[in-house]
């Protein structure tokens, strides 16, 4: 690497943003990644690699670290405990990079950082650290299982203890494993083809030729899903630095794009010259799907809060030249009684906890609490509860979230099923992140039927 202080410099940059000033680290890391689109490939990789693995094992970080510091972690000085995070995550994690690589480099990052005076505590916490880790000794202590569930399971995924408790409320011991599993694994990028531009035959051709690895979904084994044989559309793709870099995304010849949220156009299903309405849309890609669906005719309304929120929706409109598809500003918990009775498919795909997209939402983990969801669940019933006027009698609502919380999902189904008895469920189902490829995802299926 020719430059490692300077990378690992960024990747300090951007865990300060995240753990100290509350920003989103998929948002600052691409930031990052854009501006510096001259390091090397490699680099790159590592500067990526090194910022998401400290995210997502950092509760597991934080509870070695206490065991080999006087001082513990919350009492540290932001920028201290953040090296100490990167340095165990090398020394625990990456086998590419020597213990003594990571104990020497974190050093010079607090000294280059302003903490000459504590650069030998880092040193000594870290040195300590190594000498126990699994690589050499092995006598780092964890959680027993059995005496602590809660905890160990907390410690040994980095998930906060009150999701490890949800989950095994909701699920019992071997689901719960299952989808803090599925959270450990990379997520692969998922991509659907603008079948108003290419064909998903000339689209893979493309890809290939542009250097990039392309999937299809039986090769990814996402033969759980329910609609698989429509996603003749999508592939997954790895192998390429960056993704403006490709021409075939500069062209809107695709959409990156989860395998599970595809499902809502599929399960949704306008037949041609439908009305849809996307209540909560941005930034539009399932709206952009159903549009496609409806092969130029008919009408998708893109709904969102602010302007700059549909503002993105139409940036997308214009990328993939989509014609049968608007935008309008509108808070989703205000009646609009211009909207009652006019669309043969409503789509609330709502503000929720995102608990089902932590293996590319790494922080929501962290950002999230017990009292926030059961807000996010009191407006997800307020949403349905005012959009559902909108729905033509025989008409479709699909209702989503990227969560796996039964509070979000089922529950709300059940009590939207109690107050409105005008609709009926047509199918609903649960998608977790251990039993396909995709994301934890949720959709129920509604008619209404009066």
């Amino acid at each position: 690497m020719t430059d490692t202080v300077n990378t690992r410099r960024l990747a300090l940059d951007v865990l300060l943003e995240v753990t100290e000033h509350g920003a989103y680290s998929n948002q600052v890391l691409r930031a990052v990644l854009e501006k510096y689109q001259y390091m090397e490939k490699y680099e790159r990789a590592f500067l990526t690699r090194l910022v998401e693995g400290t995210i997502q094992h950092m509760i597991e970080l934080d509870y070695v670290i206490d065991q080999f510091s006087k001082v513990k972690v919350k009492k540290m000085k932001p920028v201290i405990r953040n090296i100490l995070r990167m340095g165990v995550y090398q020394i625990q994690y990456m086998d590419s990079v020597p213990d003594s690589a990571a104990c020497n480099e974190a050093v010079k990052l607090a000294r280059k950082s302003g903490f000459s005076t504590l650069s030998g505590f880092v040193n000594g916490v870290l040195r300590n650290i190594a000498r126990n880790s699994a690589r050499n000794s092995g006598s780092i202590r964890y959680p027993d299982e059995e005496k602590e569930p809660v905890l160990a399971l907390s410690v040994r995924y980095s998930m906060p203890e009150w999701i490890v408790e949800e989950w095994l409320n909701a699920y019992g011991m071997e689901q719960t494993k299952a989808i803090l599993d599925a959270f450990s694994k990379e997520a692969p990028i998922t991509i659907r083809t603008n079948v108003t531009k290419i064909t998903p035959d000339a689209l893979k051709e493309q890809l290939k030729a542009e250097g990039v690895t392309v999937q299809t979904l039986e090769e990814l084994s996402y033969a759980g899903l329910p609609y698989t044989d429509a996603y003749h559309y999508a592939f997954a793709i790895s192998g390429f630095d960056h993704l403006m870099a490709l021409p075939s995304f500069q062209d809107g010849l695709f959409y990156v794009q989860d395998i599970s949220s595809m499902m809502v156009a599929e399960a949704a299903a306008p037949e041609k010259s439908a009305h849809v309405i996307d209540v909560c849309a941005a930034p539009g890609g399932k709206s952009i799907h159903l549009a496609e669906m409806l092969d130029g005719t008919g009408s998708v309304e893109s709904r969102d809060l602010t302007g700059y929120k549909t503002g993105l929706i139409e940036e997308n409109i214009s990328r993939y030249q989509i014609k049968n598809m608007t935008t309008k500003v509108w808070d989703a918990t205000v009646p609009d009684e211009s909207a009652e009775d006019t669309a043969d498919v409503l789509v609330a795909d709502l503000p929720c906890s995102g608990l089902g997209v932590l293996r590319k939402k790494t922080d929501i983990r962290y950002k999230m609490s017990r009292g926030q969801q059961e807000e996010l669940e009191a407006l997800q019933r307020r949403i349905l509860d005012t959009v559902c006027s909108y729905v033509k009698k025989d008409g479709i609502m699909v209702y989503s979230t990227c969560t796996i919380n039964p509070g979000e999902n089922q529950e709300n189904v059940a009590w939207f099923l109690g107050k409105h008895p005008e609709f009926e469920l047509l199918d609903m189902e649960q998608i977790y992140p251990g039993t396909q490829v995709g994301d934890g995802f949720f959709y129920a299926r509604l008619r209404r039927i009066s």
